[in-house]
């Protein structure tokens, strides 16, 4: 492999990283429409049925003698709407859309990456793509209870697959040197498809019409994403070279990006091949247990493991009750979605992964903390909404910086399985807040918003024990853990000085 001279450096974007940016970012803003479909299907599924039970077709028949409908025509009424939308036969059961679509989260967190690295990143991203605009026509064409868990389950293990290998993507893609950029890129694009979302639900009158609006510019832009190009660390690992000679032959735009990228992965294959070669002979590798059972990994594996669970409790129990607050559902998701875009903005923080989690954790906890209390004190709705929102904002900044942060905690012998792991929590997190039942008054309980609040504070504490990662390079094995800077507390005379 030829190594590339130091001062190499892309000029520009490439095609190919461009075709990659692009059309990743269109990916992440349609999957935003199914991923908080639960908070619009409710709404729409109450009006279409008070429409197809009498309440709309007395209007358009007979508004003089509405309120004289007899019990069986009402009932022969809620059969003529059930054969249009007969959702209204199980519409008290669409709560468990959204436990159905964890569990789909869960159990794609599960095979996602296995699939991914087995048979590439583009076309397992192409079939989840694929199965998730059909994810969102089956509903529109064939409204049953059983059918719609299952397709929600399938939906979710989608958006877990497209998840994982769009991110490998970006940053597979990307030059070492800014990757902490699609991390902010790809949130930035699903919150503004949360804000699109919000209107075209909005729009939707019925049940039918909701999921085809969703369905329908999914379908259209299918075409696009075969011009996706694969990751070329994938493809040099598995030595498909004249894959990689295509890609170059593009432009030399292409070449010089192309040669930046493959010299950072060539040393990572080398570094790893070295590992290889250092195990005993007829000896097994000591990644599997020996290295998972070290303090320092031990440590880093249960806070970074605690930091997913908390962020997903925090951020997905805001997301999916934000029409808990007391504002309408359409402006309460637009200005969700809104809430989010800032996030585009920690890149150019010049702070590193510790001190930017522990901000992000601390302001996280202490917006919801004070929504909690606007909300015992009976403030206005929109104030205890703003706050709140403020604390996803937080909460999502931390789960971004957490993704580069996993990476470069563990050693490189066990660095994939460690992630795996943590990416578990998270997907547990978010199943957990999924099975808790809804308050009576259709608020979020007491007890929810303070595990909203506290579980970030006590991850901004737990952060402390983590070393600064940024500008570091890899750790290959736990002794380059353990070289890392370790944070130390401020010296009683640093603190005497500065006071």
């Amino acid at each position: 492999m030829r190594r590339l001279a130091s001062g190499l450096r892309p000029a520009s974007v490439s095609p190919l990283q461009l075709s990659v940016y692009c059309r990743l970012s269109l990916v992440f803003f349609f999957t935003s429409f199914l991923f908080f479909l639960d908070v619009f299907a409710a709404a729409v599924a109450v009006e279409t049925c008070r429409h197809d039970n009498g309440t709309g077709f007395a209007a358009e028949g007979n508004q003089s003698g509405a309120e004289e409908v007899s019990e069986g025509d009402a009932d022969w009424r809620r059969a003529e709407g059930g054969s249009r939308d007969s959702v209204c036969g199980w519409s008290d059961s669409l709560c468990y859309g959204q436990t159905s679509f964890s569990v789909g989260l869960l159990l794609g967190s599960l095979v996602g990456g296995a699939i991914s690295d087995r048979y590439g990143k583009r076309p397992v991203l192409l079939v989840c793509v694929c199965l998730h605009a059909v994810c969102a026509l089956v509903p529109a064409v064939l409204p049953q209870l059983l059918l719609f868990l299952a397709v929600r389950c399938l939906t979710g293990v989608c958006c877990c697959c497209i998840n994982i290998c769009a991110f490998s993507l970006a940053v597979e893609w990307t030059p070492p040197s800014a990757r902490l950029w699609p991390p902010a890129f790809l949130p930035f694009c699903f919150s503004l498809g949360t804000m699109g979302g919000a209107p075209l639900a909005w729009l939707s009158p019925t049940w039918t019409h909701l999921h085809l609006t969703m369905a329908v510019p999914q379908l259209v832009c299918l075409p696009l994403y075969l011009s996706i190009p694969e990751s070329p660390r994938w493809l040099l690992l598995k030595r498909k070279m004249e894959v990689l000679d295509g890609y170059r032959s593009n432009s030399p735009a292409d070449k010089q990006c192309l040669d930046l990228l493959l010299d950072s992965a060539w040393s990572d294959l080398q570094k790893a091949t070295e590992a290889q070669e250092d195990t005993p002979a007829g000896g097994h590798a000591p990644c599997d247990i020996t290295y998972l059972r070290h303090p320092t990994v031990l440590l880093r594996l249960f806070i970074m493991s605690y930091l997913s669970a908390a962020s997903a409790l925090t951020y997905f129990g805001i997301c999916m009750n934000i029409g808990s607050f007391g504002v309408g559902v359409y402006s309460a998701q637009f200005f969700s979605g809104l809430s989010e875009a800032p996030c585009l903005l920690v890149p150019l923080v010049g702070l590193g992964r510790r001190p930017i989690s522990m901000l992000a954790l601390l302001l996280s906890g202490a917006a919801c903390l004070v929504s909690l209390l606007l909300s015992r004190y009976e403030v206005a709705p929109v104030l205890v909404m703003t706050s709140a929102l403020l604390g996803k904002l937080c909460i999502l900044a931390a789960i971004f910086i957490s993704t580069l942060y996993s990476i470069e905690l563990f050693p490189t012998v066990v660095r994939q399985r460690c992630v795996s792991l943590v990416n578990l929590c998270f997907r547990l997190g978010c199943l957990a807040n999924a099975l808790v039942p809804p308050s009576p008054g259709g608020a979020i309980s007491l007890a929810a918003m303070v595990v909203y609040s506290s579980g970030p504070i006590v991850g901004c504490a737990l952060c402390w024990l983590l070393p600064e990662t940024s500008h570091i390079p890899l750790p290959d094995s736990v002794e380059d853990c353990d070289r890392q800077p370790k944070p130390r507390p401020p010296s009683m005379c640093a603190l005497w000085r500065t006071g």
